[in-house]
């Protein structure tokens, strides 16, 4: 096999004895997540084992998972050569702990370290990953998965994380292409890989039985790549996306769409038969399907499939009152090869294109380009936005909030489903409604990194 190169707190006790009081206490602090070097074996195994950033060394990050409505804590020490953070993504979380270098928290120098310790009360499909420089931190593979587990789980056999995603590799050593912001892939759609694998290796596979039923959660940690998705072998139902639970199972009839940052429940019953293979298959940059992740088929799990499975129990406030009246804001997506922007605010004056360009900027969002000092929007805890987005370029554009969810406002007025990011297409204006009801500084950006790192991000203040 070749690369192919496309464009595309510590909890403690204490004694109640004078005996046991006597002994000597040695205090423990919170559990740590190591940012560090590393080596993993991504490609073929014909190809030396690629130089990664990690944590605690391994690829993708350690697999967490806590229950609902308990706390995540945990110590980031940061052995990199550079400053680094955390954003746990998809939270509903304390501003303090969201993780943005520059906005939320300092950036965590080498050799440094820094406290996250926040309650989750959401179940469900969620990550973490770097988000100082992110398209460069990310892409070297400083992303995990944080699972938030259900009082009530559902009736499955297994419970699968596939972290899927794609890496532009040197086919010569099997080593990062750089420069990691070459202003092609800024520019255009991204930076896309050459190779594609889950769980941190190009050829996952997990050996099942027939009629076994399987949660796969699925989540999109890549740069910039939108993955196009089916089922083969496998009868599903999508039972959440980006963490939120769906009112009820919907039957995967179709591709599944899964862009950047984005996560998929699926609950699956294998009906591949014994010695066949099932497989969660994706559409190719060459137009062919090829699986993604396989699923091997060895023996039988029972005679018969079983009957749909039930919804998961929802989330608390994932109601959006207040539509109607709620306030209106438009946020225009510009810039970009091919686009029509002659230019954007940077840096507090008017600059044309050509000179953004220069600096490295492509993007923008209503005229202004990346973070400022005021905010795109200063919002009252506990309004109801409904915000509009126009996406004038030529490319998709998976657009993330922090801190909070919404619901996507179709043209009758209805609601989709609860998202914390979507996705955008040029010249298809879509709105989005969201109660703020989380205080602080929130970032709005695209999570093609690239693109947040050139100039697509904003922020807004909720108090």
């Amino acid at each position: 096999m070749t690369l192919r190169m496309t464009r595309r707190a510590f909890c403690g006790a204490m004694a109640g004895t004078a005996g046991l009081a006597a002994l000597p206490v040695r205090a423990t602090g919170p559990q740590t997540l190591t940012a560090r070097v590393a080596k993993a074996q991504i490609a073929p195994p014909k190809y030396a084992p690629t130089e990664v950033w990690t944590y605690d060394g391994t690829l993708p990050g350690p697999l967490l998972r806590v229950a609902q409505g308990g706390r995540v804590t945990r110590r980031l020490v940061n052995e990199l050569p550079v400053p680094t953070s955390i954003h746990w993504h998809g939270f509903r979380i304390d501003n303090a702990m969201d993780g943005v270098a520059g906005l939320t928290q300092e950036a965590v120098p080498p050799g440094g370290a820094f406290d996250y310790d926040f309650a989750v009360p959401d179940a469900g499909t969620y990550w973490y990953h770097a988000h100082t420089n992110s398209f460069v931190q990310v892409a070297r593979g400083l992303s995990g998965a944080l699972i938030v587990e259900e009082a009530e789980a559902p009736e499955v056999d297994r419970d699968e994380v596939l972290v899927l995603d794609d890496w532009l590799l040197n086919p010569e050593d099997a080593q990062f292409m750089q420069p990691f912001g070459h202003p092609m892939s800024l520019s255009h759609g991204g930076r896309l890989g050459n190779l594609l694998g889950t769980n941190g290796t190009f050829d996952f596979a997990r050996e099942v039985r027939a009629n076994e039923r399987l949660r796969l959660r699925l989540i999109n940690a890549s740069n910039a790549r939108i993955f196009v998705l089916r089922l083969a072998g496998l009868d599903g139902w999508t039972v959440a996306l980006d963490g939120m639970p769906l009112p009820a199972p919907e039957p995967v009839e179709a591709e599944l769409i899964l862009a950047p940052a984005q996560r998929i429940d699926l609950i699956v019953d294998v009906t591949a038969e014994d010695g066949e293979t099932a497989a969660l298959v994706r559409f190719d940059d060459d137009d062919q399907w090829r699986p993604q992740a396989r699923f091997p088929v060895a023996g039988k799990a029972s005679a018969t499939q079983r009957d749909g499975p039930a919804a998961l129990p929802p989330n608390p406030n994932m109601a959006v009152p207040g539509i109607d009246s709620a306030r209106r804001l438009d946020m225009a997506i510009q810039g970009g090869a091919m686009g029509r922007m002659s230019g954007a605010m940077m840096n507090g004056r008017s600059m044309g294109f050509r000179e953004m360009a220069g600096q490295g900027q492509f993007w923008a969002l209503s005229g202004q380009v990346g973070i400022t000092d005021t905010p795109f929007a200063s919002l009252e805890r506990g309004e109801t936005v409904r915000m509009k987005l126009t996406n004038d370029t030529a490319f998709a554009h998976a657009m993330h909030l922090h801190g909070m969810h919404f619901r996507q406002v179709a043209d009758d007025g209805t609601l989709g489903p609860m998202r914390d990011t979507i996705l955008s297409y040029p010249d298809e204006p879509l709105e989005i409604a969201f109660v703020a009801d989380n205080p602080g500084k929130w970032l709005f950006h695209c999570h093609m990194l690239g693109h947040a790192a050139s100039g697509m991000t904003a922020w807004i203040n909720v108090s």
